[in-house]
């Protein structure tokens, strides 16, 4: 594995949430190789509120902007709840977003072994 540099899947957008408040994501990222799953990173500019990574709404927003930027595939959410901070969402994506991934350059570092 690398240093786990990021690539940079989105740029700063807006979203609103379950609250219809409207939220400023800084930015969506990945690490540029992994083992088959993939954690997408969601930086918010503003610290949210307790409980955001359950927010059918907000991580509605933030898939929609992954399919604008060519994703196709299924819904996915947050991934373990301990890891989640305050001003960063962690999803946990699908294998159809590996796809997607090694499009912006990501390497699964599995396909090594199979």
């Amino acid at each position: 594995m690398s240093e786990n540099n990021d690539i940079e899947i989105s740029g700063s957008f807006t979203v609103q949430d379950g609250n219809g408040r409207e939220q400023i994501v800084k930015s969506i990222r990945i690490y540029d190789e992994t083992y088959g799953v993939i954690d997408v990173f969601v930086d918010f500019t503003v610290a949210l509120e307790k409980g955001s990574f359950r927010d059918h709404k907000l991580i509605s927003g933030i898939l929609n902007r992954l399919r604008s930027l060519g994703y196709v595939g299924p819904d996915f959410g947050a991934t373990d709840p301990t890891i989640q901070e305050r001003k960063m969402i962690v999803l946990e994506a699908t294998e159809e977003f590996c796809q997607f991934a090694k499009t912006k350059g990501w390497k699964n570092l599995a396909e090594e072994y199979e």
